[in-house]
């Protein structure tokens, strides 16, 4: 190829031919069909020294709009809108140029008529013909192949899905489910809706049906929970697709369907961000992450990085965390400005170092011990010290080098607590309270949530690989009840915190998501049990009691008496109490100095400074 040439594909060109070769065949047959095939000499010297001119006319205008750039195979309705856009402007052009420019008076008007309506029918009709042609429904009679499905959503999310079936033969779509009365009975492109959601299990009997898939982004989520649950229930398979905003858009990938897992189940409303503020707020700046190859840490930078800081700083202990997020990082956000960075948040000096590089003007502060019985006991110190100690640390390199927002990622066993985990994190939320009243430029905030779902050391991985072994699943306690989120969810909520948080006048709020209803730990077990295939004769629930320093419920203090509203729905203030003054963190500062404490002096320290925790033993 020649410089500032380019080469026109072979397939375009051949597609270019066979429209030119319509436009001559619909100009000749307009002619014919104006003259009942009565044609004369004169009539074919007409369309002689017409035809090179109507040629070149219908050629521009096809260049004009486009019409080679897009595949037959995947040919559309904008495909259509495109042709008749070029043929409408070449019928504008064509009497224009014959009767005004060179003076031919012998075409009839009814051919200029003719012409544009036998065109549209020839070129569109050959496209969508090819494309039903390859999708295998061109020839097919009857019954296609592949797997019976059924679609449970009607809507323009289900005729979506649809059509993206259509290029496969691995499934059949049998019909839909829809609640809606206005839509029973009638028919999405030829494929009828059978019946209300509560049919499922007699839908899918009768029609020989194993799979179904949940087409419903529109509902909330207890609705798909409900019809995910009846489908299992009767031993389908329900599958989903990956993004529902894809679904919409009709963007949906077959390839990519999967089994609807337990966190499909647990979804929850879709958190509303303010893009536009959270764009001002992170874009252009550098954010620190600490923690940031954790579950949540790691979501929170996937998030930040969606409105463009200048660097994002990825603090983490973990070698292997941070060379995978780096990784993860190299490949879906190579735009994106990192500097990934070694380090321990109980080690002040490497912290200063660190923010006197990079300077941060945000950071969040990921960093923590959360395993509740692994820091009950023999590492109940180490518990305190990284989570009050490192926060200390973390908050004091914020100050100290100008940060702007300081976010503490708290949890809702600081609420009440009774275990280390619990008090230290309640203990780290004074601490930051306490450093408010000291800082000049920096805003704190805290943001308490429950468990995320597919987080390290969650129950819901921990059941899976009790279900892969064969049983038993154990639970602690029957009764036994906790908040979930999703982890995307969370990282949503904690930068809407932050951002509340930055148009305050003053800090130390502690915020509280909404973390919905509360699940039943049996009944996560239950599903999971049922979504895996098997059922409770298959692999049992086998209760073991709680373990030190578990509840049976968590407390979030979100209910009107304890907490003020936020301008967003799903944040709350936890209502503040008097911050601890500069004595206090003295002595904090005091009693977190020593190397070494035992179980007991560690939670008769966290007695003393944190009023609410409560521990066996503990006076």
């Amino acid at each position: 190829m020649s410089g500032g040439t380019r080469t026109i594909p072979p397939r375009a060109l051949a597609v270019a031919l066979f429209d030119l070769i319509a436009v001559a065949f619909a100009w000749v047959a307009s002619f014919l069909l104006r003259f009942n095939f009565d044609t004369t000499a004169t009539t074919w010297h007409a369309i002689a020294i017409t035809l090179p001119w109507v040629l070149a006319v219908h050629a521009g205008s096809f260049y004009r709009f486009g019409l080679y750039r897009g595949l037959w195979r995947f040919a559309s309705l904008p495909d259509l809108k495109r042709i008749l856009l070029a043929v409408g402007l070449a019928a504008l052009a064509v009497p224009l140029l014959l009767f005004l420019v060179l003076r031919l008076v012998d075409v009839p008007r009814s051919v200029l008529i003719l012409h544009p309506l036998l065109l549209v029918l020839v070129m569109g009709g050959a496209r969508f013909a090819y494309r039903s042609w390859k999708d295998g429904h061109l020839l097919s009679f009857g019954e296609l192949g592949g797997e019976p499905l059924l679609v449970l959503g009607a809507g323009s999310a289900g005729a979506g899905l649809l059509r993206g079936l259509a290029a496969t033969r691995e499934w059949r779509v049998v019909g839909f489910l829809d609640d809606d009365a206005d839509k029973i009975g009638r028919r999405v492109q030829d494929v009828p809706v059978l019946g209300r959601l509560s049919a499922v299990a007699e839908v899918a009997a009768r029609l020989g049906v194993r799979h179904v898939v949940l087409a419903m982004p529109q509902a909330s989520a207890s609705v798909r929970r409900h019809v995910a649950e009846m489908a299992v229930q009767a031993g389908l398979t329900v599958l989903t697709v990956p993004s529902m905003d894809d679904l919409l858009a009709g963007r949906v990938v077959v390839s990519q369907m999967r089994k609807v897992e337990l966190e499909d189940l647990l979804g929850r409303e879709r958190v509303e961000l303010d893009t536009a503020g959270l764009a001002q707020w992170l874009g252009g700046r550098t954010v620190l992450v600490t923690g940031a190859g954790g579950s949540i840490g790691s979501e929170l930078c996937r998030q930040i990085a969606r409105f463009e800081p200048a660097r994002l700083v990825f603090f983490e202990q973990s070698e292997y965390a941070l060379y995978q997020l780096e990784q993860e990082f190299s490949s879906r956000f190579s735009a994106q400005a990192v500097a990934g960075v070694i380090g321990d948040v109980k080690d002040a000096a490497r912290l200063a170092a660190v923010f006197a590089e990079h300077r941060p003007e945000v950071v969040f502060h990921a960093a923590a011990y959360k395993h509740v019985p692994l820091m009950e006991s023999h590492n109940a110190w180490e518990a305190v010290r990284n989570n009050v100690l490192g926060t200390l640390n973390v908050a004091r390199a914020a100050m100290a080098h100008g940060v702007s927002e300081f976010v503490l990622i708290s949890t809702d066993k600081a609420v009440n607590p009774t275990n280390v985990m619990g008090a230290s994190k309640r203990l780290a939320e004074r601490a930051c309270q306490g450093m408010q009243a000291q800082a000049r430029t920096t805003r704190f905030v805290m943001v308490r949530f429950g468990n995320v779902l597919g987080s390290s050391g969650s129950v819901i991985p921990h059941f899976r690989a009790q279900i892969a072994r064969g049983g038993p699943v154990t639970v602690t306690h029957p009764e036994i009840i906790r908040y979930f989120m999703l982890i995307p969810e969370a990282a949503q909520l904690v930068l809407q915190a932050g951002l509340l948080a930055s148009r305050e006048a003053e800090g130390g709020r502690i915020f509280v998501l909404d973390m919905g209803e509360p699940v039943k730990i049996v009944d996560l077990a239950r599903d999971l049990i049922r979504l895996s295939g098997f059922d409770e004769d298959d692999i049992r629930i086998e209760f073991t009691g709680l373990r030190p320093g578990e509840k049976l419920y968590e407390e979030l203090l979100a209910d009107g008496e304890t907490t003020l509203p936020t301008p967003h729905p799903k944040l709350r203030i936890a209502r503040p109490g008097d911050a601890p003054d500069a004595a206090w963190l003295a002595g904090l500062d005091a009693w977190l100095a020593a190397p070494l404490r035992s179980e007991t002096e560690v939670k008769q320290g966290l007695k003393a400074r944190v009023a609410e925790y409560r521990s066996p033993g503990v006076e």
